[in-house]
């Protein structure tokens, strides 16, 4: 009886495994998936169109948006370049170099010869008067805000959604937030209480970063470094991430160390100017000079980690 006990147990089990493996492959026979396939969504952008959004975009264009689409892990069809494709995000190009170039006025024959499922446009400004109809006719076409947004953790955020990439949002600011802390200690700890302030040198004008925005909100924002008056007085008029600065004003500055990004080269003229030469951070040998490819002109996790690095690496040495 014993046997015969174990027998039936054992060819209940047989049958229940061979019932199993029937299913599983009557659902590779008929195509059953259990998991949900991708949909196309719509979302509404910051100007209140509704914009249908590819479930997996596969040729995006986002120009000046290349930062945030980077940053998440997707290499855009086309990018942003001024000069007929010679000026582009210098610092970006580790992952855009191969990568061909729009003109920043986004031209409709120069942007519908990419074949873009996507279009992701920075402001209002870029689709004003019927542009928006006439982008829209090639591809979805995504506003991301209604004004220039010098947010660019907002930018990122808004980025992620439409792209469907809101948890790889999240983790790059959160792996931000890490650094800057981090990078932040280090800046404590060898220059405590002390003072910077960011000039950039084109075409023999010079200009001085905001306190709140661009490389400003780096500086002052995430690694704690004081806020000079001279740039306290300018940010609170400036219209603009960088505002005009005469040599004269610059040389009030009580900066203990100066960012210099320079566009005009070893030629420029301002820099041998006294005035310029008796500016304490320049006396004291704390002047940082950077060239016109620097990701200090611009805003984004890339360039702002970039900038981190650059501001630890010259303070801590």
């Amino acid at each position: 009886m014993a046997k015969s006990l174990l027998f039936a147990s054992l060819l209940l089990v047989f049958t229940i495994l061979a019932a199993c493996g029937n299913n599983s492959d009557s659902d590779k026979n008929t195509g059953t998936d259990t998991t949900e396939e991708a949909k196309d969504r719509t979302l509404k952008d910051a100007m209140g169109h509704e914009v249908k959004v590819p479930a997996e975009p596969k040729a995006v264009i986002g120009s000046y948006l290349e930062d945030e689409l980077v940053a998440l892990g997707v290499t855009p069809v086309a990018q942003w370049s001024v000069r007929d494709g010679e000026g582009v995000q210098a610092y970006l190009q580790d992952s855009l170099k191969d990568v061909p170039t729009v003109d920043s006025e986004l031209p409709y024959e120069a942007v519908a010869s990419f074949k873009p499922d996507l279009l992701l446009m920075t402001s209002a400004a870029t689709v004003e008067g019927a542009k928006y109809e006439q982008y829209s006719n090639i591809a979805p076409t995504y506003v991301v805000s209604e004004e220039n947004n010098n947010d660019w953790r907002k930018r990122l955020e808004t980025v992620g959604e439409v792209l469907g990439k809101e948890d790889k949002a999240k983790q790059v600011l959160a792996d931000y937030d890490k650094k800057a802390e981090e990078a932040k200690a280090s800046i404590q700890d060898a220059a405590k209480d002390e003072s910077a302030a960011a000039i950039w040198l084109v075409g023999g004008k010079l200009f001085i970063v905001s306190e709140n925005v661009s490389s400003g909100a780096v500086l002052y924002g995430d690694l704690g470094l004081a806020v000079p008056e001279v740039v306290k007085e300018i940010s609170k008029t400036a219209t603009g991430n960088w505002s005009a600065i005469s040599l004269e004003k610059l040389a009030e500055l009580d900066a203990d160390h100066l960012f210099l990004i320079n566009s005009d080269g070893d030629s420029a003229e301002t820099l041998k100017d006294p005035l310029w030469k008796n500016i304490p951070a320049v006396k004291n040998g704390n002047v940082y000079e950077y060239g016109p490819d620097t990701s200090w002109l611009y805003s984004g996790s890339i360039a702002n980690t970039q900038i981190m690095d650059d501001v630890v690496e010259s303070i801590t040495k």
